[in-house]
């Protein structure tokens, strides 16, 4: 059934005018990158810091909370020594043999970049940009990690430094999302994987799609479940790994 799966997966990719990905937070936990959602993130954040992590990504708690904030978001977003995974390494394949138009991703931790995608959408920012709150600064990603979970400070006015990323309370940057939503607008294969559709309103840009096929790949149901034309519930790794084997094997038997 899963070999089926992937022979299908594979043909949808190789017949493809334009092919789009979609992913969440399950393609960088594969690289063991924290997952505050999950339950054991949600319950050790809890029992930590006395609030769920969506509390603590906010805007009004960054400002109001800062020292908290940072103690969290080094913890969870700095000490990471992650690699790109299968799955960032074979979209990044794709895209250069010209079979993937670009990557959007809700994550901010930069492994599309790091495994070679050039035409990444990030619609939550990144851990890799930041700016000085008070003199609009662009500070860099090393003052920050030196800062060690403390408030990193302007080293010219002082000021507080904010991390380039969307908090909770926070719009999504104007220009990723008309980029993204022109991307998913004109595919006609859309590939999502490691994300359970839930976190708006980088979940609703899917409405855009009118192509002809969408394959996901997640662990748990998703509301878009009844729109997908194949769905595997393996690791994306292992999926990615095994359509891009299937390609492999078609052109050797075409050649």
């Amino acid at each position: 059934m899963f070999e089926d799966s992937i022979k299908l997966f594979a043909k949808m990719i190789a017949s493809s005018r334009s092919a789009v990905f979609f992913g969440g937070a399950g393609v960088s936990t594969e690289s063991g990158v924290k997952d505050y959602r999950s339950e054991d993130g949600l319950y050790n954040t809890v029992k930590q810091y006395g609030v769920p992590p969506e509390t603590i990504l906010s805007h009004s708690f960054f400002n109001s909370k800062t020292d908290v904030f940072y103690d969290f978001y080094y913890k969870y977003f700095l000490e990471s020594k992650a690699e790109p995974n299968p799955a960032h390494l074979v979209l990044a394949e794709l895209e250069r043999r010209g079979k993937l138009d670009a990557v959007i991703t809700q994550n901010i931790d930069g492994l599309h970049q790091r495994a070679g995608s050039k035409n990444v959408m990030e619609l939550h920012g990144t851990v890799y940009r930041y700016h000085c709150q008070s003199c609009g600064r662009e500070a860099q990603m090393s003052e920050v990690v030196e800062a060690g979970g403390k408030v990193p400070r302007c080293r010219f006015c002082g000021g507080k430094i904010k991390p380039d990323v969307v908090l909770y309370e926070e719009s999504l940057d104007e220009d990723v999302l008309t980029s993204s939503v022109r991307a998913i607008s004109g595919a006609d294969l859309m590939i999502v994987g490691g994300t359970s559709l839930a976190v708006y309103p980088a979940a609703g840009l899917l409405r855009y799609f009118r192509g002809k096929n969408m394959v996901l790949i997640n662990r748990d149901e998703t509301p878009y479940d009844g729109r997908a034309n194949l769905i595997f519930r393996e690791k994306i790794g292992v999926v990615m790994s095994a359509v891009l084997k299937e390609l492999d094997s078609k052109e050797d038997r075409n050649a």
